[in-house]
């Protein structure tokens, strides 16, 4: 991206003035290098947010941000709700991918004799990969119920334990779900997937924590040098995109009648108080659900796989928190506490000490921010910071971000030479397709310790500790 055109208010911080049909300006949170190496889509995408009905305090885009549908994947934007919209573009297709990081109770050396066994009953315990189907099947009441109960519907049926709850998003269920405004056809595509990994850059990996940079933080968040952890990143499946199929080309039907004239049709949004508005919030709402008790299911398997090869693990649940979602939050802005809808595409919440959204024994430290890697490279725990509400809403980055397309990825790297590579490495990796490995190259990424830093600089969330990866189950 071209920076004589932004103005750069400090090290980490880039400005796009007002200009045109522009409400608010855009900021982007970034370093110089993380700045130019951007697509220069992101600055027309982080102008177009900037233009939508009733958007508030400014159209942002994080240290990861790249080129998405409608909003950049980076990219964050609060609607007030009385004038404002909700966009099914700046939630995107994939409602409430996450990441869930789970302590093992054991050390990466403890891991590491048992490395190879492990890494194949993984393979064989987690369903992964295209299409790829679980051993649940939901009937219409069991398929609603999940939809209203997340994660504690889960818990409910035996899959995990009830303490997991206070330390995922939402208490493991998001108020306001509408199963009924969920399609047959989303419900239908989620009646075998509950409880599976599918594809893309979606992952299970068993990491060892392999740097603290805050102890005091760390401590809190129980975590040590040398520690193994498991991390899960997936969402809501078939179910979460078509959701977001079916309402994006509502929205952009409907855009004329509710007087919206859009900059890109791919930024078909509605009126938050409009009945298209109220169903797709109600049906987004449901898909986050799905996707909480998506992995609160993997989890209770990958807790099955973990008690046959390595009985003496206790697998308990770090944080779990999802970085796709339009969230009704209350923030301050202009000196006072505001109600508003806060949409988070590829970016997670980063609530700061003391937040009452957070467990009590959470609470002092702030939010753990986890930052998913790629296989190869390093994936991150951050700590939420005060002063991350007034830069962004309370939002950090949410990944490395993609340096290059999926389809340069393959012209690139060869599937079975990554999984090679990286074995030589130390790291074992197992997919049901080398194409989607390929696709995933850790080369295909930008430099996630680059995009932590430039996130901790910002102010927007403090790095805690830096895990590598041993084990990957990719999709």
């Amino acid at each position: 991206m071209d920076t004589k055109s932004l103005v750069q208010r400090d090290e980490f911080t880039w400005e796009i003035p007002r200009s045109g049909q522009m409400l608010v300006p855009g900021l982007l949170y970034a370093t110089r290098g993380l700045i130019e190496e951007m697509d220069e889509k992101v600055r027309e995408q982080v102008r177009n947010v900037a233009s939508l009905p009733g958007i508030v305090g400014a159209s942002y885009a994080m240290p990861d941000a790249h080129w998405g549908y409608g909003f950049a994947i980076g990219g964050v934007a609060a609607f007030d709700p009385k004038d404002g919209v909700v966009s099914a573009g700046g939630v995107g297709f994939d409602i409430s991918c996450g990441v869930r990081c789970l302590h093992t109770g054991l050390s990466a050396e403890q891991v590491l004799a048992q490395q190879a066994s492990l890494c194949e009953a993984l393979f064989a315990g987690i369903p992964a990969g295209v299409g790829s189907q679980g051993s649940l099947r939901l009937d219409e009441d069991e398929m609603d119920a999940m939809l209203g109960g997340g994660a504690q519907w889960a818990v409910e049926r035996g899959y995990g334990q009830p303490s997991d709850l206070e330390r995922i998003e939402e208490r493991g269920r998001m108020a306001g779900a509408r199963p009924e405004h969920v399609s047959r056809r989303a419900k239908e595509r989620q009646r075998r997937e509950v409880g599976t990994l599918g594809s893309g850059n979606h992952y299970l990996e068993v990491q060892r924590v392999a740097q603290v940079l805050d102890e005091p933080l760390a401590r809190a968040y129980g975590l040590a040098q040398g520690d193994a952890v498991v991390s899960i990143h997936c969402g809501s499946r078939g179910l979460g995109h078509q959701i977001g199929t079916e309402f994006l080309a509502r929205m952009a039907k409907a855009a004329p009648a509710h007087g919206l004239s859009l900059p890109d049709r791919e930024l078909a949004c509605a009126p938050i108080g409009s009945d298209l508005g109220r169903e797709y919030l109600g049906a987004m709402r449901a898909g986050i659900n799905c996707a909480l008790a998506n992995r609160q299911v993997l989890t209770h398997l990958t807790r099955e796989v973990f008690a046959r090869v390595l009985p003496q693990a206790r697998l308990e649940l770090l944080y779990d928190v999802s970085h796709n979602t339009c969230k009704e939050e209350e923030h301050e802005l202009g000196g006072r506490r505001r109600r508003l809808f806060v949409h988070r595409k590829g970016a997670t919440r980063a609530f700061g000490p003391g937040h009452a959204e957070l467990p009590g024994d959470l609470r002092e430290a702030g939010q753990p921010v986890l930052i998913g890697g790629s296989m190869g490279t390093c994936s991150w725990v951050l700590s939420g910071v005060a002063s991350g509400e007034p830069r962004s809403f309370s939002s950090a980055c949410h990944g490395a971000g993609r340096g290059m397309s999926r389809r340069q990825a393959t012209r690139q790297w060869q599937g079975r030479d990554v999984v090679d590579e990286l074995a030589r490495r130390g790291i074992l990796v197992r997919s049901p397709s080398l194409r989607g490995v390929a696709e995933e190259a850790p080369g295909a990424y930008k430099d996630i310790g680059a995009v932590v830093e430039a996130a901790e600089g910002a102010g927007l969330a403090r790095r805690v500790a830096r895990l590598e990866p041993l084990v990957c189950i990719k999709g």
